[in-house]
């Protein structure tokens, strides 16, 4: 159920509305929006007596929200979600395009820096870097854990860069919520429900990455458990389904994002290394993503790709990511959308061309 307020409801007026839900037994989740708030309530197993709702001061309406997902749909805030990160020019959503960039896993910290360096002076806003390594085989690297933190927390205290990392349980949670702007849920725990529930209890944005087997409903649903604990700040990332394919190593379903945009007012980015599993499709498929709409990218760099520690075949050298962001912002423009690069990078990145 969505209570509409008032397009002049006070916040007064709002918070009597989010007491009386919470008397009924039930969740509020007040969310504003440029005209007005809409509260969502969650915890109701059968039918609420919305005419004592529509009777308080500032409401509008009470509406009947049929879909599954209630706090993750357009019924809920029609608006586009948009993320941001007090002191600095980054968010995720909107007008602007945001870029993630890094290596797949954090090495060693001459690695990470020799790749941070590179991808700041290319223009990208977030650094990406694996602290815990959810590996198919148990005796392949499992990243270097606290320690990879720390190093990507100096990263960002030295290139103003934000951290994107990724939780794979709940007591790498806590760490990764100590140390990193975005907590990075992968692909194989986008059904891990206590996971989720765990990271929606945090107050830090979190990029959701698609299942390798999910349809739009589970991934849109997955993203409903966050929110559901309160944490409304989420980000959906595609990063490619299994199929019958063998040229690629999974197929990057670019059609979900329009189809998540249509339903969902969260932003959605997309993540071309996983999806394609090769170097040679990544600038192709970047290029893809922007011009289908997604709000952002999310890519692997290496220096050293042929001796990285994981998913080498997959990054791409640092100079194919300046080209990367060149042609991402040009088709941006063609978008009437914006790829945030300051005066400083650009002429940086020009030199070093």
């Amino acid at each position: 159920m969505l209570v509409v307020m008032k397009a002049q409801a006070t916040p007064e007026e709002i918070q009597v509305v989010c007491e009386h839900i919470e008397q009924l037994g039930f969740r509020p989740h007040p969310m504003p929006g440029a005209q007005r708030t809409a509260i969502g309530i969650t915890g109701n197993q059968g039918q609420i007596d919305q005419g004592n709702i529509e009777e308080l001061s500032g409401v509008a309406e009470v509406i009947r929200v049929s879909k599954p997902y209630k706090l993750v749909s357009r019924d809920v805030k029609d608006e586009d979600t948009i993320i941001r990160f007090p002191g600095t020019n980054a968010s995720i959503g909107g007008r602007d395009l945001a870029v993630i960039a890094g290596p797949c896993s954090i090495e060693t910290r001459e690695q990470a820096f020799a790749v941070a360096e590179q991808v700041a002076a290319a223009g990208a806003q977030f650094f990406r870097g694996g602290a815990y390594k959810p590996r198919t085989s148990p005796y392949a690297f499992q990243g270097l854990g606290e320690e990879a933190l720390k190093i990507m927390a100096e990263i960002r205290d030295k290139y103003g860069l934000r951290i994107v990392t990724e939780a794979i349980d709940t007591e790498a949670l806590e760490l990764v919520n100590d140390y990193a702007d975005i907590i990075q849920i992968g692909a194989r725990n986008m059904q891990n429900y206590s996971l989720l529930r765990a990271a929606g209890k945090k107050r830090k944005p979190v990029l959701l990455k698609r299942g390798m087997a999910a349809t739009l409903e589970e991934f849109l649903m997955a993203a409903e458990y966050i929110m559901s604990e309160g944490n409304y700040e989420v980000i959906l990332c595609e990063r490619g389904v299994r199929t019958f394919a063998e040229h690629t190593r999974f197929t990057l379903d670019l059609s979900v994002v329009p189809a998540v945009q249509r339903l969902s007012h969260l932003p959605i980015v997309v993540d071309p290394s996983h999806g394609t599993g090769k170097r040679n499709k990544v600038i192709a498929l970047s290029r893809a993503a922007v011009a289908v709409g997604a709000d952002g990218l999310i890519v692997e760099v290496h220096h050293q790709p042929d001796k990285a520690l994981s998913d080498g075949a997959q990054s791409i050298y640092p100079e194919q990511f300046t080209q990367l962001m060149d042609e991402a912002g040009q088709i941006a423009q063609v978008l009437h959308r914006n790829l945030p690069r300051s005066i400083e990078v650009s002429e940086h990145a020009s030199a070093t061309r």
